[in-house]
Order: C-alpha cells, then structure tokens, then sequence
C-alpha cells in the first residue's frame, strides 16, 4: 500500500469519526436547547406569579392605611373599633404573607430558611426553585450553546479540510497538510465544546 493510500485511509477514519462527534455535539445541542425553553418558560411563569403577589399586597396595603385613616378620624363608634383593629391586624399579617411568598418565588426554597417556606407548588411545600434561579439556567444555558455552536463550526471545517484531503490525492505533501489542519482544527473545536460546558459547571 502506498503512503498516499495510507493517509487516505487515515483521513477516512479520522473524518467518520468527527462525523459522528459533530452528530452527539448536535444533539447535546439540541437538548441544551430544549432546557433554555424549558428555563423560559419558567421564568416568565415565574414573573407573572411573583407580580399577581405583589398585586395582591398592594391592594392589602391600600385597604390597611385606609382602614388605618378611619379608625385616626375618629368617626368609628367606641364599639367598632376592636373589630376595626383586628380587620387591620388580619391585613397585616396577610401583606407579611404575600411578602414573604414574594421573597420565595424570587430566591427559591432552598435559598431560605425552612421556617421561611411560605408557598406551596402543586401542594407540596420547599418545592420553588426561584424566579432568579430559572434566570440563572437560562443564561448559562444560553451561553454554553454558543460556545458548543462555535466548537461545531470548527468540526465542521476540519471535517472539509478532510475531504479536501482525500479529494487531492495527486499530491501527498498537501494531503498530508489538509490532514494535519483537520486534525488541528478538530481538536480546537472539541476544546471550544468542552471548555464552554466545563466552565458552566
């Protein structure tokens, strides 16, 4: 066999083999993907349940000082007053309520105290993961695809310098090149990939 059907064969090989790495590469990114939407989804869901709270203890808030106004005008009969303040005291307790809901939602259960577990998703309490939390996932998501999409582009050039390789079989010394730049550009992009996901860890 000759050296230039030597490195045709090797040149095969190594191109079946980025091949199939671009293919696993596409479908990690397929699934990272997956949970940016997923992450999305969530924080969005997330945003309109903290802001439906904060709604509510805005109208509690409003219903306290007025009931608050009342009871300093003094237009409230002797009698009225103890049901008065406990109407207050009830409004009180149900703004520290959404407050503290509010603060869950945001952090996230295991980000607070136990004690401080306020709401309850699908009746089970600890089980909020957060409003800044789903942030977080999406934006590192976000940016672990871009570096997996840019270590693609680099498998899917070496995979030409490889074809180009075979394609130039009258001349060894630049099939030898086009094989070393596969070779050279491949592991960079393998290394953009594996840095991106690493560094995201």
């Amino acid at each position: 066999m000759s050296k230039t059907s030597k490195i045709e064969n090797r040149g095969g090989v190594i191109i079946i083999v980025l091949v199939a790495l671009l293919a696993v590469m596409k479908v990690v990114n397929s699934k990272l993907e997956e949970k940016i939407a997923r992450a999305n989804y969530k924080h969005v869901s997330y945003s309109s349940w903290y802001n439906a709270k904060s709604i509510k203890q805005i109208m509690k808030e409003n219903q306290r000082d007025y009931l608050e106004s009342l009871r300093g005008t003094g237009l409230v009969a002797e009698e009225k007053l103890e049901q008065l303040d406990f109407r207050i005291e009830m409004t009180d307790d149900l703004i520290k309520k959404y407050e503290e809901e509010k603060t869950e939602i945001l952090l996230g259960s295991n980000n607070i105290p136990r004690a401080g577990w306020s709401q309850d998703l699908d009746g089970e309490m600890g089980k909020i993961i957060g409003l800044r939390t789903w942030e977080e996932i999406g934006l590192s998501t976000r940016s672990l695809v871009s570096q997996i999409e840019i270590g693609i582009l680099f498998l899917q050039i070496s995979i030409l310098f490889g074809v180009l390789g075979l394609i130039i079989n009258e001349n060894r010394r630049l099939q030898e090149a086009f094989t070393a730049f596969m070779i050279g550009v491949a592991f960079i992009g393998l290394g953009v990939c594996f840095y991106g996901y690493y560094s995201t860890l």
